[in-house]
């Protein structure tokens, strides 16, 4: 298999195979992100990538789920998705779904139609790192989008019938704006046409831990960003939940969260903000700033 840089899929793509599409990041702008720092963003050669799906094929002809590696895999062409595409299915003909990174970005220059067809194809998981829905706060991270693309860009994909996963980013906003950044991130996603249930399959709930080599780790040491506290950050993820009105599930349980927390919005919404509260009641700030201080690397900002 021809695996280059930082390799490594989500956590929810266990059971999907590998295969690595492209490496780096077309963009690596994002002011709290340092995980492709002076790595180039390269497609992976078509006569590799069919020499990895020949390799699958001898280990695991069965295959049905296969997860394509890089930071930002869609940001390839309509052409480039779509060839790479029809070879994982000439290959492995058991493939029923193919599954990406993704940033809002990438969509823009596909067209409804094209992006159809690529579904037909098997292309249907997109792991995006949307990171807020708030102006400020998108601001604040450099992610080279709005609020407004986020519906715009999102409801494409609803229309073509691909499914998509995204990260909100708790802190990101920094000490005391955390409740309009969640405010806000809900008034986006709200957005969503009521009438498409099924998207986003889920949300996935990160907090901001700094690392040195990232512009936002320098703006702290500059005094320029306070990050926020973490009790904040619960307060925060309070809000959110509060105020969303889709129909999806809340996955706050990476390593960066201190309390982790699964659930459904709007089945789940009251045992949720319970068990935050709980944690904000009966958890010390140092206790939570300690658990903090001691995470080395996180490797979950993919599709930002």
């Amino acid at each position: 298999m021809h695996f280059t840089g930082r390799t490594w899929r989500p956590p929810y793509e266990a059971y999907s195979v590998i295969i690595q599409a492209t490496s780096g990041c077309t963009y690596g702008k994002c002011t709290f992100c340092n995980l492709y720092h002076g790595e180039c963003f390269r497609m992976s050669p078509l006569n590799e990538f069919e020499e990895d799906c020949e390799e699958i094929k001898s280990y695991q002809p069965h295959a049905r789920r296969i997860f394509w590696t890089g930071g930002n895999p869609f940001a390839m062409s309509y052409e480039n998705l779509k060839i790479r595409a029809l070879t994982v299915r000439d290959s492995l003909i058991k493939c029923q779904s193919m599954a990406m990174f993704a940033s809002i970005r990438d969509i823009k220059d596909k067209s409804v139609h094209q992006l159809k067809k690529l579904r037909a194809m098997g292309i249907d998981g997109l792991s995006i790192g949307m990171e807020s829905g708030d102006d400020k706060t998108l601001a604040l991270a450099n992610k080279g989008y709005t609020s407004s693309d986020i519906v715009e860009q999102l409801a494409k994909l609803d229309e073509a019938g691909i499914e998509y996963y995204l990260v909100y980013m708790t802190g990101l906003a920094g000490k005391g704006n955390g409740q309009r950044n969640a405010y806000k991130t809900a008034q986006t996603l709200n957005q969503i046409s009521p009438y498409f249930v099924e998207n986003p399959y889920f949300l996935n709930i990160d907090s901001l831990t700094l690392f040195p080599n990232t512009q936002l780790y320098q703006m702290a040491e500059r005094g320029e960003f306070v990050p926020a506290g973490e009790k904040e950050r619960l307060e925060e993820l309070i809000t959110l939940v509060e105020n969303l009105r889709l129909r999806t599930q809340v996955l706050a349980n990476t390593i960066s969260n201190f309390k982790p927390i699964i659930g459904n919005i709007s089945k789940d919404r009251e045992r949720i903000i319970g068990e935050l509260r709980y944690t904000i009641d009966t958890t010390s700030e140092d206790e939570m700033i300690n658990y903090r201080n001691s995470l080395k690397s996180l490797g979950i900002e993919e599709g930002s």
